[in-house]
């Protein structure tokens, strides 16, 4: 059996169009194709769907989307399959350097220096605690995370 795969690029106005076509209750074409779509697709037009709210006024390039995890950095939101987040200012602003610098590794002083813009106080603990509290509440397994890694010896960085 030979299986095709074909990608659809859509524009965050497409996608929200069609997360309501066929996610919402009266759609016959829901109904139809409810079994193709998995749990993790849902979440993900979910996802998008929630961060266009933010968007609305300001650009896609406001918008990472990384599987089910949504960050709008114009309106500063996140959002988990389609579920909004609550970030203290100071996560946020971590979480949006390193999904902005995606796959890039930095290390506790340069996250440091890149967040607060000053000079690395001595104390890794700081930054730690952060990645930790922020990993509660982006990660389905925070303990295996997904998202937000750790390369060790060197620092963290956003998945690619």
């Amino acid at each position: 059996m030979v299986t095709r795969r074909t990608r659809i690029d859509i524009t965050l106005a497409e996608a929200a169009e069609l997360s309501h076509a066929l996610f919402s209750s009266d759609s016959a074409l829901a109904r139809d194709l409810a079994p193709v779509f998995s749990d993790i697709a849902a979440g993900r037009l979910s996802a998008v769907e929630l961060a266009i709210d933010g968007a609305a006024q300001s650009n896609d390039e406001n918008l990472i989307v990384i599987d089910e995890l949504a960050i709008n950095t114009a309106s500063r939101s996140v959002a988990l399959s389609g579920t909004p987040v609550q970030l203290t200012p100071k996560e946020f602003d971590i979480l949006a350097f390193l999904a902005t610098n995606r796959g890039t590794v930095f290390s506790k002083e340069e996250i440091y220096q890149a967040v607060w813009n000053d000079r690395y106080l001595l104390d890794s603990s700081n930054i730690m605690a952060f990645i930790r509290k922020i990993r509660k509440k982006i990660e389905p397994e925070p303990d295996n995370p997904r998202y937000l890694l750790t390369v060790w010896g060197v620092g963290y960085k956003m998945c690619e």
